[in-house]
């Protein structure tokens, strides 16, 4: 952003400018001065900021997937949203994690490798409070996990797992795995400390507990499909073409399909009064004459026009005219 100069400060570079003190070659000069970003070549930018917005937007339909299920499940209020996709190490994603964690090794097939979710103690505490009928209240205290809680927490893991599976399918088929449960961050080293990585942050709410629920995807374990992480790949392979066997499964379904179809023998208008006296054997004379076509309408659309009468002892009605009106596809 540009500075804003004051009105005294413009004052005295209109009056240096009028007395030669300043010159307008050194106001250029200061101008075209190049601007130096600083790059780390010891660790160099993997994903591009169109890799890191397509991850954004798969997590964006992943927590809204997570949300449903673990509201459900949980029989409580949990709000789950994508805060950032950041690039790090892992060493440094590695180090700031808290110990104890629970972080569960997931394996990403049909990928090589691993990929990491890490849930903070207050929202792993809090989720196993509701699963045994508690309020949901984390615990004030770091403490270890018991057996019966990891078993809990393995449960709820691998069920968040398989939710990878739809986001992710316009990228790949994936078939994740829930692999193992580890609560020290040390006994988690799935790569070289100095590989890069993708870490993507959810901001949860269970109940009145927040927390955090991080993905870490290495960049070698996605590398294969690094050239599908484009918004503009990802969203044309949204539309996949049709194959012959699926539109005549589609046909068949259409013509299978059962719509209402109402004929008006004719209209008029008559006071409520008169609607209300009505008895058996009144006639209420109708617009239309005997000679003149119906309106055939299917749902609330006109369609077709015909003539009434009987067809093997049951009243018909026979389609003479098939209004075009707006749909050239008709036949």
């Amino acid at each position: 952003m540009s500075e804003v100069l004051s009105q005294n400060e413009i004052d005295a570079l209109l009056s240096a400018l009028n007395s030669g003190e300043i010159s307008v070659h050194e106001i250029r000069e200061e101008k075209e001065e190049r601007k130096v970003k600083d790059y780390n070549f010891k660790i160099p930018n993997k994903f591009a900021k169109d890799h890191t917005r397509t991850l954004q937007i798969l997590h964006e339909n992943y927590s809204r997937l997570l949300q449903t299920y673990l509201s459900g499940y949980l029989r409580t209020l949990v709000q789950i949203e994508v805060i950032s996709v950041d690039q790090l190490t892992y060493n440094e994603f590695s180090n700031s994690m808290p110990n104890p964690s629970v972080l569960g090794i997931v394996d990403f097939l049909p990928l090589n490798g691993s990929i990491i979710i890490e849930m903070t103690p207050s929202i792993t505490f809090a989720m196993i409070e509701r699963v045994l009928g508690g309020s949901g209240h984390a615990f004030e205290r770091a403490r270890g996990f018991t057996e019966i809680e990891l078993s809990l927490i393995e449960r709820i893991l691998g069920q968040m797992v398989t939710y990878f599976k739809d986001p992710w399918k316009n990228v790949i088929e994936l078939k994740p795995r829930l692999k193992k449960i580890e609560t020290n961050p040390q006994f988690a080293q799935i790569m070289s400390p100095n590989e890069t990585v993708a870490l993507i942050t959810l901001n949860t709410k269970v109940g009145s507990i927040e927390g955090m629920i991080h993905i870490c995807i290495p960049h070698l374990v996605i590398e294969p499909v690094i050239p599908k992480l484009s918004t503009k790949f990802w969203f044309s392979g949204m539309s996949k073409e049709i194959s012959g066997t699926d539109l005549k499964i589609i046909e068949k379904k259409i013509q299978s399909t059962l719509l209402p179809l109402r004929v008006v023998l004719g209209k008029n208008d008559i006071t409520v009064k008169d609607f209300l006296g009505l008895q058996i054997g009144d006639v209420v004379p109708l617009s239309s004459s005997i000679n003149d076509d119906l309106e055939i309408f299917v749902g609330n659309t006109l369609k077709f026009s015909g003539k009434p009468g009987l067809k093997k002892n049951k009243v018909a009605v026979k389609i003479t005219n098939v209004m075009r009106k707006g749909d050239d596809y008709d036949e």
